[in-house]
């Protein structure tokens, strides 16, 4: 495994929290600071490195939901461009589904989300399907490069991140630093340091804080973030099912666990979309996605419930949640002209 490679691979889940990480990232490598920084820079340019930070938990910082639009073919680019504009926007594919286009918006609260979806409907004079997410059983995004079929299995990895039905959410006071969790690591040798400058606070304040969000679950995990594509995991499905809802809990508990599935969810149902149980599988070919899939319904006892698979066809757009964009803090200025953000 090349040092980009294991740079990718082990740092997924748990990032150094300490002055200098890129040079513990380095003494593990068995490289120096200097090749470690050049790597992760590569991989940022390249686009398989969004970025060193950190995935929200549920109710951390606002509201998300998960939509889709019925697009006419023929209008399927402009209305992408529509809903990409959105600052509020977050993912936005492609699916194989007269429903195609799917998207998730987030922001303040749930009202502000409300008002960002009736306004893509305005300006698209389409109708949205609205899929508010009522329980996570699995949340799983870590890509195994030694062993592809093995996902969320990095070497440290602690199996899966935090998956809770509420998380406690950042307070006030914690905004600015929330903001620079999202924007992610400097690519410099002190990042935290260039951070407690910004805040005017302490290296220590921030270690602190990065662990208390962790530990409570405000934070799931606090990492190296890759882009799926470009790492060659374009395989992935979206599958869905109606499943009773006295048996929601029990049947998601086990399809959580099977191999592939990466992320898992209960959703409301919408009028014309009768699906409340969710699973995602992301893999590098479509026959093993399928394989999977087969596997993960036969030990869930899904085979028999009305369901559907979308795969994706095209992404429009992918970027982590921005929840804290309006408390940004500008770099300080001596350090802003090495700084490039993952």
């Amino acid at each position: 495994m090349s040092v980009g490679e294991q740079l990718i691979n082990d740092w997924q889940q748990r990032f150094p929290q300490c002055s200098e990480p890129y040079a513990e990232l380095a003494a593990q490598c068995g490289v120096g600071t200097e090749r470690v920084l050049a790597e992760f820079k590569q991989m940022s340019q390249g686009g398989s490195l969004s970025r060193i930070g950190g995935i929200w938990g549920s109710g951390a910082g606002g509201a998300a939901l998960l939509c889709a639009f019925a697009v006419p073919t023929q209008r399927l680019e402009s209305v992408a461009a529509l809903v990409n504009a959105d600052p509020g926007v977050n993912h936005n594919y492609q699916r194989e589904h007269a429903y195609n286009l799917w998207f998730v918006i987030t922001g303040a609260d749930q009202a502000q989300v409300a008002a960002g979806v009736s306004s893509l409907e305005l300006a698209s004079g389409l109708h949205a399907l609205r899929l508010p997410m009522q329980r996570a059983y699995r949340i799983n995004l870590g890509f195994d490069l030694q062993r592809p079929h093995a996902l969320g299995c990095t070497a440290r990895s602690s199996g899966h991140e935090r998956v809770r039905d509420g998380s406690r959410a950042v307070q006030d006071p914690d905004r600015a630093l929330a903001a620079l969790v999202e924007d992610g690591l400097p690519l410099i040798p002190r990042p935290y340091a260039a951070w407690a400058q910004a805040l005017g606070c302490s290296e220590a304040h921030i270690f602190a804080k990065l662990a208390e969000w962790l530990a409570q679950g405000t934070l799931r995990r606090f990492g190296v973030v890759v882009r799926h594509h470009e790492l060659g995991f374009a395989a992935n499905a979206m599958c869905v099912f109606d499943v009773a809802d006295a048996d929601v809990d029990a049947r998601a508990a086990v399809l959580a666990q099977q191999p592939g599935v990466t992320l898992c969810y209960r959703r409301a149902r919408a009028p014309g979309w009768p699906y409340n149980l969710y699973c995602m599988l992301h893999g590098r070919e479509r026959g093993q996605v399928l394989a999977w899939l087969d596997a993960a319904r036969a030990a869930a006892e899904l085979e028999r419930v009305p369901q559907t698979v979308l795969f994706s066809r095209r992404r429009f757009k992918q970027c982590g949640a921005r929840y804290f964009r309006n408390f940004a803090v500008p770099a300080p200025a001596a350090l802003a002209s090495e700084a490039v953000h993952a």
